[in-house]
């Protein structure tokens, strides 16, 4: 049978349409309660460090080029970059991120992206905002390795340019150059690198920004109780929950509770967001899941007591991809 290009085209679409486990025969097909969606999601905001200011300009001017800066590793080999790399989506795609001397740490790398709109930072939380997260890994020995806050500011002032940035993001510091105003204007500069999708879009009103077979992820999504978590503005990142709430998930990371010592805390994590999740794999806290499909399973197990099908798990992926945002022109920032 010789082939036009409209018959490959038609053939193309019908052999994907038989592969497809989505049942769009369903009498509930798509048909998603507007409404209610509106007031379990919100769309992201423009920015949230107003740089039409002179003072928050500089300072987000200054935190990018800290974001980047290898002089804040003790090898000099090490940025904030390393591990939340802006042009893949804010991570490395590794299970657990290569630090000092190849040094690993027991949890995956989370995304910088839209981070400042989670309640907390780190997959316990023990940071209560970007700027407590960015004093970390620069001290941590794993991680960036520098011995001390001193030693960091001082390689900060032995490089040329600092001095006059820090003066002017921090105009009334008698001493700008500190390693309080550093993690300050690098959460200044984290704080707007947000991506917004054809999800901030639907929620905004145009209704057509979503396909159908997106909708209906959404309307399964909802239904089987995902959005009891992965909510807000953030989808996710605005409480926490045990891991295995329904069924036990084997990890020996306690979560939360090596940060409050509280045993209702046991195998707590901040629940992570799921804007870009299609391009920040690996997956879980541990980053021991390669695939979304297969974490998508896994949550409805573990999460919600569901074993989902085949045709909603697809469901949720097409739902899930629509959560893919732009990667703002942070270089200009």
């Amino acid at each position: 049978m010789k082939f036009t290009p409209l018959t490959l085209v038609m053939a193309l679409f019908i052999a994907g349409c038989a592969k497809s486990n989505i049942d769009r025969k369903n009498p509930n097909y798509a048909k998603v309660d507007y409404e209610d969606v509106k007031t379990t999601f919100e769309p992201l905001p423009e920015k949230l460090v107003d740089t039409s200011n002179k003072v928050a300009a500089a300072q987000v001017k200054l935190g990018k080029k800290l974001y980047f800066e290898k002089a804040l590793s003790l090898a000099n080999d090490i940025s904030c970059n390393s591990c939340h790399m802006l042009d893949k989506y804010g991570v490395d795609n590794e299970p657990t991120s290569p630090g000092h001397k190849g040094q690993r740490g027991d949890r995956n790398s989370p995304t910088v992206y839209n981070a400042g709109l989670h309640i907390a930072q780190f997959w316990d939380g023990r940071a209560e905002d970007l700027k407590a997260q960015a004093k970390g890994p620069i001290l941590n020995p794993v991680e960036m390795a520098i011995p001390d806050e001193e030693t960091a500011v001082k390689r900060l002032r032995n490089i040329e340019g600092y001095a006059d940035m820090f003066k002017a993001a921090f105009p009334k510091s008698k001493s700008p150059m500190t390693y309080d105003n550093m993690a300050e204007a690098i959460a200044q500069f984290e704080k707007n690198l947000l991506t917004p999708s054809r999800f901030d879009d639907y929620l905004k009103g145009n209704q057509d920004a979503l396909s159908e077979d997106e909708k209906e992820g959404l309307r399964v999504f909802s239904e089987v109780g995902c959005t009891s978590c992965h909510n807000g503005v953030a989808i996710g990142g605005g409480l926490y929950q045990k891991i295995g709430l329904e069924i036990p998930y084997d990890t020996e990371d306690k979560g939360r509770f090596n940060v409050t010592k509280d045993n209702d805390d046991m195998y707590f994590f901040k629940v992570p967001s799921l804007r870009n999740i299609t391009k920040t794999g690996p997956y879980f806290h541990d980053g021991k899941v390669k695939t979304l499909e297969e974490a998508v399973v896994l949550m409805g197990k573990h999460q919600l007591g569901v074993d989902l099908k085949p045709g909603e798990v697809e469901a949720i992926m097409a739902f899930l991809d629509s959560l893919t945002g732009e990667i703002p022109d942070y270089e200009n920032m």
